[in-house]
């Protein structure tokens, strides 16, 4: 292993996601058990450029695995974008004596760290931590699998009410670009339609398809529709037009919104982080760069920043045919 790493700095960027403060821990043990100091940097780009610094052992995160959001906090950074401000960054990380970092984010904070890497060579490995699920090079992110167990219970209770009342409800859930988080919770909550990005859904076909769970003798009916859908109108738009067609329905909507943010990581995502965190550090602890941490057929693998960023993460058309066959 290289010797030339000997302070490693982590932070937190971007959306915060549940398994955040699991990956910081790891990040934390990793380099005591490999005789590295580590820095905490607080609220991401901007506490680089801040001088926000704290040093961390392992007893500074203990206890914190169950937690959702970051203890190291996140925060937008415009300054980041400037080339005054990355110096800036530069020069406090270089006072600190920090000599490569880990970040903790999605593909805006990986970019961020690779143009930081291209203009001054600094080590840094990325760790995907974003409830959507949307990045290239890991079958899944930090966050993902407990949003989506934070949905599944979400529209399980909204369906309660659902067959109480006969109603339609259109559970809008997050997913602006990607729809994993609607397609995956849509067929473990089993949803009579879902709605995704990548999918074209024209509203023609989703009254048809409401008329034809009508006519199976269906009182009610759950719609999961991800917040980036491109039929071109928001769920209030969605629920009025459903509306004017079929008057015969009694049409709620339920936005999810920033609870599928929060909660307590899963178990999955408990163990995904530590083993990301820890193959950051050793990572680094090689000699390697500008990489990414992911998973890939229950394995660990690396892939370029520039790769995770500029990769499409796809959706899996199997499910999309699993969903069109369970919900008729």
């Amino acid at each position: 292993m290289s010797a030339k790493i000997k302070r490693v700095g982590v932070l937190t960027s971007g959306g915060d996601s549940p398994g955040m403060n699991a990956a910081i821990r790891a990040v934390v043990r990793a380099c005591a058990y490999y005789n590295v100091e580590c820095v905490g940097i607080y609220r991401g780009y901007q506490g680089m450029i801040e001088g926000d610094f704290k040093e961390m052992g392992p007893r500074d995160v203990k206890n914190i695995i169950n937690k959702g959001g970051t203890i190291l906090k996140s925060a937008r950074s415009a300054d980041f974008r400037t080339k005054e401000g990355r110096q800036k960054a530069y020069e406090n990380l270089v006072a600190a004596g920090i000599d490569s970092f880990v970040v903790i984010g999605g593909d805006g904070s990986f970019t961020g760290a690779e143009i930081f890497n291209e203009e001054y060579k600094f080590p840094v490995i990325g760790i995907p931590g974003t409830i959507d699920n949307d990045i290239y090079g890991t079958s899944h992110t930090l966050g993902y699998d407990t949003a989506l167990n934070t949905v599944i219970d979400a529209i399980d209770k909204i369906r309660d009410t659902a067959n109480s009342h006969n109603r339609l409800f259109f559970v809008e859930v997050m997913g602006r670009d990607a729809g994993h988080i609607a397609l995956n919770a849509g067929i473990g909550a089993g949803a009579e339609e879902i709605i995704i990005p990548e999918e074209a859904f024209g509203l023609d076909r989703l009254v048809e398809s409401l008329k034809r769970s009508k006519e199976s003798g269906k009182t009610s009916s759950i719609v999961v529709v991800s917040e980036g859908d491109k039929i071109g109108k928001n769920v209030f738009e969605l629920k009025d037009y459903i509306e004017e067609n079929m008057p015969e329905y009694d049409v709620r909507v339920s936005v999810l919104g920033h609870m599928q943010r929060g909660g307590s990581p899963s178990c999955f995502d408990r163990v995904l982080a530590s083993r990301l965190g820890v193959k950051a550090i050793e990572t680094l602890l090689e000699g390697k760069s500008n990489l990414m941490v992911g998973l890939y057929q229950d394995k660990v693998i690396l892939t370029p920043l520039d790769q995770a960023i500029k990769g499409q993460s796809e959706i899996d058309m199997e499910l999309v045919k699993v969903s069109d066959i369970v919900s008729s």
